[in-house]
């Protein structure tokens, strides 16, 4: 199996929005759309899931036009889709009946997730209060975070192949975020299509090889995330030591990207300036407390290519 989209074009009157935008997908795996607001990220997945219409361009799923009809598509949207007033089973069973998912099997998959993402208690009120059953809750009682989750459940009730996740942790707290994460783990064992978008940089990092930054509807940046931060070189070098170390600094010439509490973060022109750097103050009896030598985050190179970054 492949996605692949191919000189995609989408237009708002003389605004383009994307601009002959490229990528393909051959292998399971999770495929990183980065961009700050605006750039066109969430444009991109809704003209991949057919919700809206482009000028020009393809997009493919195993070499022919992808079909969200025919196609196991699965898409947690960052503004959410729940109905509020319905209760949650209700809605669910409904989600999976449109994905053609027997009502016995809905049933089975819902309980399932329900206990991965502990929302058991909204669902299946068991507890009798004064004798008598309480209602199931609906979607408007719950918090945004639990939403979230049931929003997540719903996408994945079809157990889908190509699976579209914008912004999926957006607003979840440290331990909810754990448990996306693990959800996200499980899917890519199942060797699931995962197609993401976010402003967390960590987290794209932690699941995504290969990524598009996107900067007002243009590709800025693309390919696999490992061989672009290396052909960066390791050129952040972060020093703490017991002593001034600024006319060494300016001796060197270096470049100081900020001064924390925990050292300096400087730039440099590769490791050659770096090890000089550190044997002049080894020989000025400098203490170094840390010492190291990195390739840029990908947060850096964000800001790099596009100016500024919203986390």
């Amino acid at each position: 199996m492949a996605l692949e989209v191919k000189e995609l074009v989408k237009k708002y009157g003389d605004r383009t929005v994307v601009n002959h935008l490229s990528f393909r997908m051959d292998h399971p795996g999770v495929y990183a759309l980065l961009g700050t607001n605006g750039a066109g990220k969430t444009t991109t997945l809704r003209i991949m899931l057919g919700m809206l219409a482009y000028d020009s361009g393809e997009v493919l799923w195993n070499g022919k036009n992808l079909d969200p009809l025919k196609v196991n598509l699965g898409y947690l949207a960052e503004e959410r889709g729940l109905y509020p007033k319905y209760t949650l089973m209700d809605q669910l069973l409904y989600f999976a009946k449109l994905k053609h998912v027997p009502r016995e099997e809905a049933k089975k998959r819902i309980r399932y997730w329900a206990e991965r993402l502990e929302v058991e208690e909204y669902i299946y009120p068991e507890t009798k209060v004064k004798g008598r059953k309480p209602k199931e809750k609906t979607a408007d009682q719950l918090s945004k975070g639990n939403q979230q989750k049931i929003q997540l459940m719903a996408a994945l009730l079809s157990e889908p192949e190509l699976v579209v996740l914008d912004e999926p942790l957006s607003g979840l707290d440290p331990v909810n975020s754990d448990r996306f994460k693990s959800i996200i783990r499980e899917l890519m064992e199942k060797e699931v299509y995962l197609i993401m978008s976010s402003h967390q940089m960590e987290t794209i990092e932690e699941f995504c090889s290969d990524i598009t930054i996107l900067n007002r509807g243009n590709a800025v940046l693309q390919g696999d995330l490992n061989q672009i931060k290396k052909s960066y070189g390791r050129v952040n070098m972060m020093v703490k030591c017991d002593g001034n170390i600024e006319p060494l600094i300016a001796q060197f010439g270096l470049n100081v990207i900020k001064k924390t509490p925990d050292g300096y973060h400087i730039r440099v022109t590769g490791e050659e300036q770096a090890m000089a750097f550190l044997q002049a103050m080894v020989q000025a009896k400098i203490p170094v407390i840390r010492f190291e030598l990195r390739e840029p985050s990908l947060h850096e190179i964000f800001v790099e290519k596009v100016g500024t970054v919203n986390e």
